[in-house]
């Protein structure tokens, strides 16, 4: 009976086609802005994620994430450094500048102070160049989604110089680094370099990266530091969370994204729910048969049940398909460099499908399942 409930949906290929399309783009829809926003909200953690070697980032108390935060008085670096546990702890800066390119061109731009001595702070990988040439005079080392929006013609900007502040920056690396949320362009350079880059207030100070000993914990330290130091300590993991909820909580990219997931699945039960009724209507004798030759209700539900796992099943894939085949077509774009579908959106789609399959089933079966037998001989 299987077979025969196959035969039936694939015999008309129009509503057979149309199912698949309307599983399909619901899924690649539901699947494809889930992976955005995912991807999207975790480059509020993007500072974190470029510096994977401090298990502890120490701040001021009203700071809240890499790119909102409050600078210190430099002697927090030696009270965090007097805190046992602490196997070391540098100095870290952040703050915002205006560059002018050789072109004269004016851009933001973001300037990260890296410890001087142990470069801590910088990215783990090189696009070209290597971390050294920061011990050459005014260097800074260019993140490469700055190159693309700094040097839009395509040329090296390796020797570039920059004017940074009224003072000269020369750009003698590019750093692989996680984007940030803005994508703006990010200079790293020394942190006593990036004090005379960014002028400002009497306390430069923006965090502390902390490494703990062999013998504590993250967690452990971060409380230490807290009680002993008063100044807010959080480990890698949590201040990376607190970037992500940041983004969530104070902008309308939860919203929008939602509303768009939303559309996605009530676009799909209206064109399934639509092409399943019309199919289930004109196939309303073929049933109408076999419950005259003894078919069973139960039999009935079951080819039912078979017909829309073919559809789903075949929409699904297509769907999922779509959507790593968008973030590959799209991967050279600087926007989307990182970007990777988490394996618990698949199942999310896979959950709203099954949904989708199961509320247009029940309701197209109800006219089958309410038919005489007799009234096919009428």
């Amino acid at each position: 009976m299987i077979w025969i409930a196959i035969r039936m949906l694939t015999g008309d290929r129009q509503k057979y086609y149309g199912l698949i399309f309307g599983i399909a783009f619901s899924t690649l829809l539901i699947t494809q802005q889930l992976t955005i926003f995912v991807n999207l909200v975790e480059r509020g953690a993007s500072g974190t994620y470029n510096v994977p070697n401090a298990d502890v980032w120490v701040m001021d108390g009203v700071s809240r994430t890499t790119d909102v935060n409050y600078p210190m008085p430099s002697t927090a670096l030696d009270r965090v450094r007097s805190v046992p546990g602490v196997e070391w702890a540098v100095p870290h800066l952040r703050a915002s500048a205006s560059v002018r390119s050789g072109d004269g061109d004016l851009e933001g731009v973001s300037i990260i102070g890296v410890d001087d001595a142990t470069l801590i702070g910088l990215p783990r990988n090189m696009v070209e160049g290597s971390a050294d040439v920061l011990s050459q005079p005014d260097s800074v080392i260019i993140d490469d989604v700055g190159v693309t929006r700094l040097f839009e013609d395509g040329r090296s900007p390796i020797g570039e110089r920059l004017e940074l502040n009224d003072q000269r920056a020369v750009i003698r690396g590019i750093a692989d680094a996680v984007p940030g949320f803005t994508s703006q362009v990010t200079l790293y350079t020394k942190y006593s370099q990036a004090l005379r880059y960014v002028p400002g207030t009497r306390n430069r100070l923006s965090f502390v990266l902390v490494g703990a000993a062999d013998n504590v914990s993250a967690d452990e330290l971060a409380r230490r530091i807290h009680e002993q130091t008063g100044l807010r300590a959080r480990t890698r993991d949590q201040f990376a969370r607190d970037g992500i909820e940041f983004i969530v909580r104070n902008t309308g990219i939860p919203l929008n994204f939602g509303i768009t997931v939303g559309l996605g699945f009530i676009v799909g039960v209206a064109i399934v729910g639509l092409t399943f009724s019309l199919f289930i209507r004109d196939n309303i004798k073929q049933f109408g048969a076999l419950k005259a030759i003894g078919v069973t209700n139960a039999k009935i539900r079951a080819m039912v049940s078979a017909q829309a796992g073919l559809v789903g099943f075949t929409g699904y894939g297509l769907g999922v398909i779509g959507t790593m085949l968008f973030i590959w077509g799209f991967s050279a774009n600087p926007f989307f460099k990182g970007f990777y579908i988490p394996w618990q959106i698949p199942l999310v789609s896979l959950a709203a499908v099954m949904l989708i399959l199961a509320l247009t089933g029940w309701l197209a079966l109800r006219n089958v399942l309410k038919t005489e037998p007799a009234s096919v001989f009428r």
